[in-house]
Formats: structure tokens, sequence, C-alpha cells
């Protein structure tokens, strides 16, 4: 068979199984789970289509717990890869390359996560590196100053793209004091400040096995892979004291609308947010909030979209979304438009705020939406990346395999009087906060139109 007709059958199959799988109902694949007596939790899923395997672990060391030290979650994350007890940076990144391995280390808002993708042939070396990594970091000084020396240039770079530091702002504003407000990266004044020693403390409160998971996916035995991760890991020291959750505390309720102007002196144009309170994860109606959110902002010809770009040309795009944590969250319509049509773009946005509230949707948008919802959905959880991501999602947002086998019975359930009842109950109608990113001579007067102003200067 000529390799053009192979290609053809495998697309066509590929297309014939996506077809099926939105026809008949998404089921996620059978997995397994079980925790080790210090806590860690291990979920387990065969899938032996192609012999390779992923690896996803989170752990309760984010932003969120780096206790006025912005930016120590982030760079611990980025350090355990500086060596470990076996292995240098060189060996280790030298024996992960020879093999065609990936393992990459993070921290979000929340947690820190590990995460490694390899050949199953080599399922019993990585293991042993991805257990190195997590439980026997050396944390070279030298190789942790040369991480941080990247991290203030990217910190400073930063400070030329409003869209790469606008978010941070927002986070901040909406926030206020909660630990959800931390910035991820930290910034230039809090980096420099930070030593190896303050990662290793850090290292040693946080990464526990007590509130961590971990899942493995792909082409393995999971009665043995069930062995070979309790020889690996039973040996973790559990925290004998009670990792305390500073995302608990309540967050400050908000009362009238704010606005953050941040000063670029040579911006052609306005970057901002116009944001409130979200959900966090979990919210029994996340599923009917991504279908109308879809439909007013977050696909291309949503509302927003057409009005700021198509029907009135402010903006190249315009977007809103649903921020979602653990224990809270945030709405936000994001764009960004010439300097001299900022008030309008603003103004445009609230607009076609105010009309979703006013006017609710009909029954052919709402169809419309269902079907752009449901044809996405599959194709998020094929790989076994994606499958081993979604399990530890899981874990820490807490929601399990109901959220997808029940997706599209739940999208189809979606009425126009629910819809209506979504849009009133977590769509902002007021006490909105504004963050704009521009030149503030030419926009500070069109800021004090919607609140409050507080001025500062991007380059502080």
């Amino acid at each position: 068979m000529k390799p053009i007709a192979q290609k053809l059958i495998i697309i066509g199959l590929f297309f014939l199984t996506v077809s099926n799988i939105t026809a008949q109902g998404y089921k996620l694949p059978e997995y397994t789970s079980f925790k080790l007596p210090n806590g860690l939790t291990v979920y387990l899923m065969e899938q032996h289509d192609v012999p390779v395997i992923s690896v996803s672990a989170v752990l309760p060391a984010g932003a969120i717990y780096d206790h006025e030290k912005a930016g120590l979650a982030f760079l611990t994350a980025k350090a355990l890869k500086h060596g470990t007890k076996n292995y240098s940076k060189l060996k280790l990144d030298e024996e992960i390359d020879f093999i065609g391995a990936y393992i990459g280390t993070d921290a979000s808002k929340e947690f820190a996560s590990v995460s490694s993708k390899f050949a199953a042939k080599d399922k019993d070396k990585m293991l042993t590196i991805i257990k190195e990594i997590m439980l026997d970091p050396v944390f070279n000084a030298e190789e942790f100053e040369k991480e941080k020396s990247r991290l203030l240039v990217g910190l400073e770079q930063q400070k030329e793209s409003p869209r790469a530091v606008i978010g941070n702002y927002f986070d901040k504003l909406l926030y206020g004091n909660h630990v959800y407000g931390n910035t991820i990266q930290g910034d230039l004044s809090s980096i420099g400040k930070l030593t190896v020693e303050d990662i290793k403390t850090f290292y040693n409160t946080n990464y526990k096995p007590n509130q961590a998971a971990i899942s493995i996916v792909g082409d393995f035995s999971s009665k043995e892979m069930k062995r070979k991760l309790t020889a690996l890991f039973s040996n973790w020291k559990k925290s004998e004291n009670i990792i305390e959750i500073p995302a608990l505390k309540n967050i400050a309720s908000l009362s009238e609308n704010k606005v953050l102007l941040i000063n670029k002196d040579d911006a052609k144009e306005t970057t901002f947010y116009i944001g409130a309170p979200g959900i966090s994860r979990n919210n029994p109606d996340f599923v009917a909030i991504e279908v109308i959110n879809t439909l007013f902002g977050g696909r291309f010809t949503s509302m927003l979209n057409d009005e700021l770009r198509v029907n009135t040309g402010l903006t190249y795009g315009a977007n809103s979304r649903f921020n979602t944590l653990k224990n809270g969250g945030s709405f936000v319509i994001s764009t960004f438009t010439a300097s001299k049509t900022t008030e309008a773009a603003i103004d445009k946005s609230l607009e076609v705020l105010n009309k979703l509230h006013i006017n609710g949707i009909d029954e052919k948008s709402l169809t419309s939406a269902k079907n752009y919802v449901k044809g996405q959905f599959p194709p998020r959880y094929e790989t076994t990346n994606q499958l081993a991501n979604l399990l530890t999602q899981m874990f820490w947002y807490n929601f399990d395999a109901t959220f997808i086998e029940n997706f599209e019975k739940n999208v189809d359930s979606l009425n126009l009087e629910k819809a209506n009842q979504i849009i009133a109950q977590y769509f902002p109608k007021n006490n909105f906060q504004f963050v704009l990113v521009g030149k503030a001579a030419d926009i500070k007067k069109i800021a004090e139109k919607y609140g409050e102003v507080t001025e500062v200067n991007i380059k502080d």
C-alpha cells in the first residue's frame, strides 16, 4: 500500500473515532488509585496503543505558600532539576536527552508540578530520575544563581509587554492581601533577595507527600507499576505538622469599581482587563458557565469579539474567561485598542456584558454554543499527557470522573431558563475592577470615568 493511501486510512480512522466519541459520549478510560502510608495518592491508567508513559505530579507548593517572598515557589520548582543526590545537573540533562525523554518542573498559583514523558522501555531509569528530582534535590548554589539571573532578565523584559504583566496587576487588585494575589514569578525586588537557603527551607517545608498526588498513564502493567512506585516513594517522609492552606482564608468582598492605571510612557495602545470575582474549579455549574461564556467571549465568533472586532473595528480581538482556582476565581474581559479608542472599547465591552444581562440569549445561540463546547471537549483528553494531567487535576480540585463522563449530558441539559439563571448569578453586573496599561497622560481622564484611579509606573 502506498504511503499516501496509508495516511488517508489513518486519518479516516481518527475522524471515525472522534465522531464515535462525540456521538456516544466520552468515557474516561479505566484507572486505579491507591494511597501510600505517607499520604501520597497514586493514580494508574493503562494505555497500550503507543509505547510511551506520561507522568504528572502535583504538590502543595505554589505561589500561595511564598509567605511574602514572591517567586520563591517558582524558583524552588525550577531548582529541582539543578542536580540530585546521584546526578549532577549536567549528568541529569545528558541522561534525559540521550533517551529522548522529557521532564519539566514548574509552580503555579496553588501547586508545584512535575511532568514527564518517555518511552515505556525506559520506565525504570526515568521513574528513578523522577523520584530523585522530587525527593533528593541538592539545590546547587551556582546553578541557583544562574536560574535567578535568567529570571531577573525575563522579568525586566516583561515590562515591555503589557500583556505579559497585566494579569499579575489584576490579581493583586482583585484579591488584595489574599494569597491569590501573589505573583507566581515574583518581581525584581523580591527575586533579587532570594538565596539558595530560602529554597532549601521552602522545599523542606512544602514538598511533602501528605497532600500530593502522582499519576502514571501509558504502556505498563498496573500491578508492576504499583510495586515500583511503592518502592520508590514509600520512604518519602510525610509532614508531622498539619499543612496550613492559606487560600482557605476569606477573600475580601468588593463594594465599588476600582481602576488601576499602569503608565507606560511609550505606549501607543491601551491593554485592559475588566473583571470581577468568579468561581472555584469544582463549582457544580462549571459546565453551564463554560457554555455561556463560550457564547459571550470564549470563541472567535463570540458576542464580545463580534462587537469589538467585526462590527466596530476597535480591536483585533477580545475575549472573556473564568480563571478558576481551588477556593476562588475571577472573571475577566480582556482586549487592547489604540489609545484614542480606549474609552470606546471599554464602553463597548461593558455594553455587551449589559446586553447579556438584559436580553439573555436565544435558543439558536444556545444550541450553537452547546455544539461548539461538545466538539471541543473530547480532543482535550486523548494523549497520555492530557490524561495524566487530568487525573492530578481531579485530585487537586476535588472533582471526579462524573465531570468527564456526564459532560455531554450536562451540556445537553442546559436550557434557556437555566442559561439565563447562570448569567444572572455568575456574570458580574457591578463592582468592576479595571486594569489599564497605557500612556497615562493620554488616558487618565478616561480611566477616572470608571472609578477611583490608582496610578503606578510599569518601570517601578
